[in-house]
């Protein structure tokens, strides 16, 4: 009889609380569901097509950040919350489009803002507690972020929005490192991902204000 290797373990690092987690987590879904509905009314979808292009938005970083971080299920599919947390925002937004076109751009730049931040620095801190090196916690924070929106441009037929707004997917990392780097120097998941998250959106609402980029060949 031969012996069976024992699995590998995973470093024991400091976890951000189940619940705490989750509600920022959801949070993050809601906001993402709530953008990619309203773009894809916009678009000329219908019931259906909002809807599905909402919950793609929704979950789709989330979901990304898990199957790669081998943790499957995905958090996403394990329990309804996220899912109905999705799809109530598209269905919002596809009944209350009018006012939410009524509100003025910035505050849904904002809004579009913090879920960037939520779902940059939640998706480094789950992969910074899975045992992950800071080059995959940044990666896995920025793929959380952007992962959904990157989907939603494909099917809506444009340019992923991640690809001609520099300062996106640049804030999504600078918040995902940051967010690592204090996991490890100071193992405080709440302060690491509150720095962070202040880190990432203040990098996007200063490219949203000030019109912050980085270089491009003309």
């Amino acid at each position: 009889m031969t012996d069976v290797a024992p699995a590998a373990r995973v470093p024991s690092r400091p976890a951000l609380g189940t619940r705490a987690f989750d509600a920022l987590d959801i949070a993050a879904t809601a906001l993402f569901g709530l953008e990619g509905a309203a773009a894809a009314a916009h678009a000329g979808f219908d019931l259906l097509g909002v809807v599905v292009v909402g919950l793609i938005v929704a979950l789709a970083g989330g979901v990304l950040r898990d199957v790669l971080l081998g943790d499957l299920p995905p958090a996403a599919l394990r329990t309804p919350s996220r899912i109905i947390a999705g799809l109530a925002a598209a269905l919002v937004a596809f009944v209350f489009l009018e006012v939410v076109d009524a509100f003025p751009v910035l505050p849904l730049q904002v809004l579009d803002a913090i879920g960037l931040a939520l779902f940059a620095v939640t998706g480094a801190q789950k992969a910074w507690a899975s045992g992950a090196n800071l080059w995959v916690v940044t990666i896995l924070g920025t793929l959380a972020a952007t992962g959904g929106g990157v989907i939603r441009d494909v099917l809506l037929a444009r340019t992923p929005y991640v690809l001609s707004e520099s300062i996106y997917g640049t804030a999504a990392a600078a918040g995902a490192v940051v967010t690592g780097i204090l996991l490890a120097v100071t193992g405080r998941p709440r302060l690491s991902l509150g720095v962070g998250f202040v880190v990432a959106l203040a990098l996007r609402l200063g490219a949203v204000i000030w019109g912050w980029s980085l270089p491009r060949i003309a």
